[in-house]
């Protein structure tokens, strides 16, 4: 038989073990199955019906990857979400609105197996840092991607983008002077101002479409992405879509993001009051 300090370690072994989060890496979410075209999932150990944070990397469009997730998985499981991180191939290989479909893809099959890992594929926060935050806005305010997989905006309760400057990427080009800079966007974006237009998600937001709300975080300090961030969440607020614009006071354009679940972080109370509201929400 045991003796009581054996058996007291062994339970105390078997309940750790127990609360581990699930993580299943490398699930392809596309096929034929494309290593650019697959996510992550992070699970509670526990629970059922919990929503679920779709997480899109940054990168410039043109790399970044899935694993790049920081504190995020053990801060959200924590609060009882279920964390996916989702990568998308890159420009030049294929078009910015050809990886917003990536995306799309990447949700729909969130809301089809969410339930497999305690989540609820009809309860989704869109996330995104940088070129994943153009990426998470445009998803979530042109219901063309969405519908194109058999999914309406209706299952998506919030946006979070983090750090872009390209929410009207006609205004924006119109604003910067450096010619290098505007050569990066036009290799992601195209020449032509309709392109522009159609992949700005300022261009697509109008009342009536199931936008969700959005929390629009930015570093205070950073060039650019102060003006687009507060015009975006203007254009929400005046169609009538729940939106602000937080400025990361201090933060970098790396540290907002990476600092996202650190205990006091200011973005990341920001985060956590957001979703409280945004949850509690009436459809």
């Amino acid at each position: 038989m045991r003796s009581l300090p054996l058996l007291l370690a062994a339970i105390l072994a078997a309940h750790t073990h127990a609360a581990e989060p699930r993580i299943v890496r490398d699930v392809p979410y596309a096929e034929p199955a494309n290593p650019r075209q697959m996510l992550d999932v992070y699970a509670p150990a526990e629970g059922k019906n919990l929503p679920v944070i779709v997480w899109i990397h940054g990168g410039g469009w043109r790399r970044g990857d899935k694993a790049s997730v920081q504190l995020k998985p053990a801060a959200f499981n924590e609060r009882g979400f279920v964390f996916v991180s989702t990568t998308y191939r890159f420009v030049p290989d294929v078009s910015v609105k050809e990886m917003t479909g990536d995306v799309a893809r990447a949700i729909r099959w969130v809301h089809d197996h969410a339930a497999e890992y305690g989540g609820d594929g009809k309860r989704i926060i869109v996330m995104g840092h940088s070129a994943g935050a153009h990426l998470a806005a445009l998803v979530c305010t042109d219901e063309s991607y969405l519908k194109s997989v058999g999914l309406s905006l209706e299952m998506i309760k919030g946006c979070v983008p983090i750090d872009v400057s390209m929410y009207d990427i006609p205004t924006q080009m119109a604003a910067v002077s450096d010619e290098a800079k505007k050569a990066a966007y036009r290799n992601a974006f195209g020449d032509e101002e309709a392109s522009h237009r159609a992949l700005s998600p300022a261009q697509h937001v109008a009342a009536g479409k199931h936008i969700p709300p959005f929390l629009i975080l930015y570093c205070a300090d950073r060039a650019e992405a102060p003006a687009q961030s507060k015009l975006f969440a203007a254009v929400l607020q005046k169609a009538g879509i729940s939106a602000e614009a937080f400025a990361g006071k201090g933060k970098t354009h790396t540290s907002i993001s990476a600092d996202i679940g650190k205990p006091d972080d200011p973005p990341t109370l920001a985060i956590d009051k957001f979703l409280d509201d945004a949850l509690k929400a009436k459809p």
